[in-house]
């Protein structure tokens, strides 16, 4: 499974919630992409990293890195695909929130809709036409293709805050 989506969006938070209710390993990019320093894992040390994530048969890999990325690797191994797909408005606000974000940073999110949605797009129908692609475009969705998910793996529903 892979989770793909612009910068604040949920990814990890939903990688870590699904990864509780199918039990998959979650592999978060931004922790095994990034060097020291904020450098860059050059591309092809990046592709075979990836090439050596997607060998074993369960996953979750979750990780938009723009124009730093070899999503083709990922993809290729993906059976399902979901992509946050948030308005810019509601990815500022979490990350503002969340933490200081580098300039690129804003850059890359503010160009996401315009660029970076279209190449992801065209990339998963070239390198995953195989793969179950679920777009969710807010949070009511979100909630719901999770309860979804709970629903199918037979997981217990979460108790109620006022229970």
């Amino acid at each position: 499974m892979v989770i793909l989506g612009p910068g604040a969006s949920g990814k990890s938070t939903l990688a870590i919630h699904l990864s509780e209710i199918t039990g998959l390993p979650v592999i978060e990019l931004d922790k095994v992409f990034w060097r020291p320093g904020l450098a860059a894992t050059p591309r092809d040390q990046w592709a075979k990293m990836q090439e050596r994530f997607v060998e074993e048969s369960r996953w979750i890999i979750d990780g938009d890195l723009g124009p730093y990325d070899a999503v083709e690797v990922r993809l290729h191994a993906a059976d399902t695909i979901i992509f946050l797909d948030f308005s810019l408005l509601r990815c500022a606000w979490r990350a503002i929130r969340r933490s200081r974000e580098r300039a690129d940073f804003w850059l890359w999110l503010l160009r996401y809709r315009r660029q970076s949605r279209p190449f992801l797009m065209e990339a998963i129908a070239k390198y995953a036409a195989h793969a179950t692609l679920h777009v969710i475009s807010n949070p009511q969705a979100l909630r719901r293709f999770v309860e979804v998910v709970r629903r199918d793996s037979g997981a217990a529903e979460p108790p109620r805050a006022d229970e």
